[in-house]
């Protein structure tokens, strides 16, 4: 089915963080919430739920499990099952509350910058401290970097902090990594925990590997966490996974505090049940708009601002843009904000990697995105 994003007139009518936070004359391509309306099998499931003033708590035994099963089966051949499923806020909180589950305070837990900023934050907020084993980037992509993992695992950490896809650069990560990183965890004693929520954002040309399922020792010692909320734009609607696939994890797990499930938003609970159940060509619609835009900014960079570095992403809706060569300084958004009344996320934030870099959200209009960039080649 055929997907585009609302035009702005409707767009500047949301009252999301997006179109909030800055002047009606600002473009807002930062955030990674995305311009597309709503699904209808969600807005219907929606509708439906306040029609019959189903605004409660959440129940302990619902179908959320069962249908991101059928999802993870129809899309990657993942055989998940629904009773190693928990639900919770957010994918930020289903972090924080699995990692006190698996470290204690004063640990450190490595992440891969540049990456997801939050991040910095989550671990500190579960006890833990931040150690950071940037990604590589070469002339083929960006991978893992194996041999720095191994050097951190033996001076003693015992967590990671994985993004597949990976945010900002919607790398995919490829199942040699990811088989080599469950290898190392499991002589070192190490456990994973694997933020997957771009994961149905994936492209035809690229191949999403859960984490999970990538061997025996990934299985056993590995937590998965994501939710409907970026594929479908619902993130205001609050409610996440947490995944296992191991008895061991499971066990470690179920010693998570009963309000963790229960803050989970009913109303995201049916919007989940929904997007994953019955959401699927609205999926591949929205994939099918992003694809063209992920490739139409190759060409407005390269006729605009032809030193701007640019890799398409291999999932997601997000651009990490090189901008080093424009002079703008560690943190170009300042400038792109100020002349060119573009908000793009500061690539500081991403980690030290991120100095003279930012992110674009081109989850818009074809109409947005070409104004956005020539915005930025005028300024």
């Amino acid at each position: 089915m055929d997907v585009t994003a609302d035009p702005l007139f409707l767009l500047r009518e949301r009252t999301s963080m997006k179109w909030r936070s800055f002047p009606a004359d600002v473009l807002p391509l930062f955030v990674a919430e995305s311009d597309f309306p709503l699904a209808e099998p969600v807005q219907d499931a929606l509708a439906a739920a306040v029609r019959r003033s189903d605004t409660g708590y959440v129940a302990p035994v619902n179908d959320l499990g069962a249908a991101f099963a059928g999802f993870a089966g129809r899309r990657w051949g993942w055989q998940v099952d629904p009773e190693q499923v928990t639900t919770t806020t957010d994918v930020s909180v289903a972090i924080v509350e699995t990692l006190r589950m698996l470290i204690r305070p004063g640990d450190r837990v490595v992440i891969t910058p540049p990456v997801y900023p939050p991040f910095f934050d989550l671990v500190p907020e579960a006890g833990g401290v931040v150690h950071a084993v940037p990604l590589l980037s070469g002339q083929t992509g960006w991978s893992l970097d194996l041999d720095g993992l191994e050097r951190a695992f033996q001076a003693g950490l015992r967590c990671v902090l994985l993004c597949n896809p990976h945010n900002p650069v919607g790398h995919p990560h490829t199942v040699e990594d990811l088989t080599a990183l469950a290898g190392l965890a499991a002589q070192h004693g190490v456990t994973v925990i694997s933020d997957e929520v771009h994961a149905p954002l994936t492209y035809a040309d690229a191949d999403f590997t859960p984490y999970l399922t990538v061997s025996p020792a990934a299985a056993d010692h590995g937590v998965c966490v994501t939710s409907a909320s970026k594929a479908w734009n619902l993130a205001g609607l609050k409610c996440a996974l947490i995944v296992t696939a191991g008895e061991r994890m499971r066990a470690e797990l179920a010693a998570l505090p009963q309000e963790v499930s229960w803050r989970t938003s009913q109303f995201g609970l049916i919007a989940g049940i929904a997007a994953f159940r019955d959401g699927e060509p609205w999926l591949d619609g929205v994939l099918a708009a992003l694809d063209g835009n992920r490739r139409r900014l190759t060409l407005l960079l390269d006729a605009q601002l032809p030193g701007v570095g640019y890799r398409p992403p291999g999932a997601g809706y997000l651009a990490w843009l090189d901008l080093r060569s424009l002079g703008w300084g560690d943190d170009p958004a300042l400038i792109a904000l100020e002349r060119a009344r573009v908000a793009l996320s500061p690539g500081p934030m991403f980690g030290e990697p991120g100095r003279g870099f930012a992110r674009l959200n081109f989850g818009c209009s074809p109409e947005v995105l070409a104004e956005a960039v020539s915005r930025l080649a005028a300024a």
